[in-house]
């Protein structure tokens, strides 16, 4: 199994409902899982789907991806008065407009309803992200150059 192949069960499992799916074939077992809280995604490459292939029978060749550990989660500020930038599309998460180029928005930024917080690449379109709301950004959630899915959390902004 190629990893386009691998990129299209990973595309499968977001579209559909299906938890778990395990592939056996040429003496390769590939286990995809979906994960439960959208936050925390583990990418071992960037743009490259994440999967965990077991080690087959004794007999046929071993095959083995390592899995990185998942991010331990810090101090988390006050959550109750705090609004979430939210994703609205499956793509690419960028922070700046291009190599070299200021960050859009980073903690401690002030928004303001129509700044551009960041970009999302979707198809080779860069579609930039506006923010909503006013306020401080307390927490950015995602890692630059990192898949996003729809509605998932970006930024984490204090309205005070």
């Amino acid at each position: 199994m190629d990893i386009k192949q691998i990129q299209e069960l990973v595309k499968l499992i977001n579209k559909t409902n299906i938890g778990e799916i395990t592939i056996e074939e040429e003496g390769v077992k590939i286990t995809v899982k979906q994960k439960k809280d959208p936050v925390q995604h583990i990418v071992a490459n960037a743009g490259a789907p994440v999967y965990q292939a077991a080690a087959a029978p004794a007999a046929a060749p071993v095959a083995a991806a390592a899995t990185p550990a998942a991010p331990v989660k810090a101090a988390e500020p006050k959550a109750d008065n705090l609004v979430t930038i939210k994703s609205p599309m499956i793509g690419t998460f960028y922070r700046q407009t291009g190599p070299g180029k200021p960050v859009l928005a980073g903690v401690g930024d002030d928004v303001t309803p129509g700044k551009v917080v960041c970009i999302i690449e979707a198809m080779k379109l860069f579609n930039e992200i506006e923010s909503e709301v006013k306020g401080k950004i307390v927490k950015v959630l995602v890692e630059d150059a990192s898949p996003v899915e729809y509605d998932q959390p970006l930024f984490l902004v204090d309205p005070a």
